[in-house]
């Protein structure tokens, strides 16, 4: 994500020394097969050009692999779809999916390692962030370079917390009790109890593996090969967040004003106060900075009942299907829209569009180091803007206790059992220890066959 906090320079040896083993272990891979045309059309799946951050990138990335030209399909990855294109022969060139998803589609052989693309291409790895590389790395090889880099934050609404007699602090999720007593005297009704506004939303489903690791449970074994869905402090933290939805009036009423919101515009939850603190992924700071400029919020790390932060990390990736036509030319791309040279030249553009509108400009958080530190070094410019400064800073900081999950041969599936899980809870039909038990028989088995088939 972000800049060069406290901690940094080992966890980058650790990256090159990871990065090295990369080129010299893994095998296969782009620009070892035959028929790679020298210019074509190469197609996507799983990322649109919606705004000046992508589209920068892409204008770059295009020009690198010119005359090659390549076709942007938009819309989200659709497993499903792509997996039909691999069993007819028509997969894409390129796919933009969850960083989660990748192990599963690299032990089913369809997704290319990446260790001639690096070494052909001189793709640099210590450039990304290790805990990105790790996401994507599955056996010893590499199946991906990544774009975003998510971190996870309490952000509160100071208007709606001073309205109700609180401070910023109070809202603090290492004190359980104290957090229940703010989300219930944050909560708001219309006349007739109707709920107008979330004291505080936990995030779930989402979220689930955040309220795990704080309460001190690791869901997935460092291999990826273990779930540990239904250890007992993965229930309690179930308990505790579903919890604080009961609280304020239960699921039903949650989700269907937080389904209400205008998260993306003006009139979102934390400028008409539907919100009084919610977990939230950092990126929505540029939302507020672009839309409610004006806005009062605090920013804090997310925290364990020992007062201890932690951060989950995760994001996007781009991958090379292992039936693209184009290797080289794919791989080129790629090397070009994850590189800090395009992520800077995006950057820069934002805050111009930004400072010309007389609005903040927040950062761009990614999965590349050395462009955050260029990013946050220097184009992020907020000390006219207090609110937002602070909050960027509480973000750069949390990294330094972030985790990810774990690279998979059945991330995918995993993934399903626990997001099923906690929705299951969620609606009532059961408790979280029935649901996390379920989910653990469903994701181990699936692990257990993705191993034996590897």
């Amino acid at each position: 994500m972000a800049k060069g906090n406290g901690g940094r320079p080992r966890a980058f040896r650790l990256g090159a020394m990871a990065a090295a083993a990369l080129v010299v272990g893994a095998c296969g891979g782009v620009g070892s097969g035959a028929g790679d045309g020298a210019a074509g059309e190469l197609t996507t799946m799983g990322f649109g050009v919606g705004d000046e951050i992508a589209r920068t990138r892409v204008d770059l990335a295009d020009k690198a692999i010119a005359p090659g030209t390549v076709k942007i399909a938009g819309g989200a990855f659709d497993a499903q779809q792509f997996l039909s294109a691999v069993a007819s022969g028509t997969a894409p060139d390129l796919i933009y999916l969850d960083r989660q998803l990748v192990g599963t589609y690299a032990a089913r052989g369809v997704l290319e390692p990446l260790a001639d693309c690096v070494a052909k291409h001189q793709v640099d790895l210590t450039q990304y962030r290790p805990a990105a590389l790790g996401e994507l790395t599955l056996g010893g090889k590499l199946y991906g370079l990544p774009e975003s880099y998510d971190n996870r934050l309490l952000l509160v609404n100071d208007t709606v917390v001073r309205q109700a007699g609180l401070s910023p602090a109070q809202v603090d999720p290492a004190d359980r009790p104290a957090l229940t007593a703010a989300a219930k005297a944050l909560t708001g009704r219309v006349p007739g109890g109707a709920l107008s506004r979330i004291g505080f939303d936990p995030k779930l489903p989402e979220f689930f593996p955040l309220w795990a690791r704080a309460n001190g449970v690791q869901i997935l074994s460092d291999d990826g090969l273990k779930a540990n869905l239904d250890d007992p402090k993965a229930v309690q933290a179930l308990e505790y967040a579903v919890s604080l939805i009961n609280e304020q009036g239960g699921w039903g009423a949650v989700k269907a004003l937080r389904d209400s919101f205008d998260f993306f515009g003006a009139g979102n939850p934390f400028a008409k106060n539907q919100l009084g603190a919610s977990l939230m992924d950092d990126w929505y700071l540029n939302v507020l900075a672009q839309y409610s400029p004006g806005v009062k919020v605090t920013a804090a790390p997310f925290t364990g009942p020992g007062g201890k932060p932690v951060d989950w990390v995760t994001g996007s990736t781009w991958a090379i299907p292992a039936g693209s036509k184009h290797k080289d030319q794919a791989c080129t791309w790629i090397k070009t829209m994850t590189g800090a040279p395009a992520w800077i030249a995006a950057a820069q553009v934002r805050a111009d569009a930004r400072r010309a509108a007389g609005k903040p400009f927040t950062g761009v958080y990614t999965g590349n180091r050395v462009a955050d530190e260029r990013i946050f070094g220097g184009i992020v410019q907020l000390k006219d803007h207090p609110v937002f400064d602070a909050a960027v800073n509480v973000v750069l900081k949390a990294q330094d206790s972030a985790f990810s999950m774990p690279a998979s041969p059945a991330g995918s599936e995993f993934k399903t059992a626990w997001q099923n899980a906690v929705n299951r809870v969620l609606s009532g039909q059961q408790s979280p220890a029935q649901a996390l038990a379920q989910a653990q028989q469903e994701a181990q088995h699936a692990l257990d066959t993705a191993a034996a088939h590897r």
